[in-house]
């Protein structure tokens, strides 16, 4: 756990423990296997799913924003070869200012 803390906390250095432990929560069994902990960021079908998935069933938040949200993300981790999804996801979560909801 923290692990995914440390890595959130590169790009929100006041980011909250319990919300990275609900996210690490709901994805679970993704998070063991190396390559599903990890997001593409140049994969179009996987930021489809981000969006699908993450953003509009779990957050409730579909079209143009949930788009502008995963672009958002993207472009902030652009650096980072290796995309922690937990991170990936709490990068949304915030840009949408779902943090609170979760």
């Amino acid at each position: 756990m923290t692990d995914y803390l440390a890595d959130v906390r590169k790009y929100d250095t006041s980011a909250d423990e319990a919300v990275v432990a609900k996210i690490v929560k709901h994805l679970g069994i993704a998070l063991r296997n190396r390559d599903s902990s990890l997001v593409s960021a140049t994969d179009q079908t996987e930021l489809d799913r981000v969006e699908e998935k993450w953003c509009g069933k779990k957050l409730g938040v579909t079209g143009p924003s949930a788009k502008a949200a995963v672009a958002a993300a993207a472009t902030a981790m652009k650096a980072d070869s290796s995309k922690s999804r937990v991170t990936f996801y709490y990068l949304v979560a915030k840009e949408l200012g779902k943090l609170g909801s979760l």
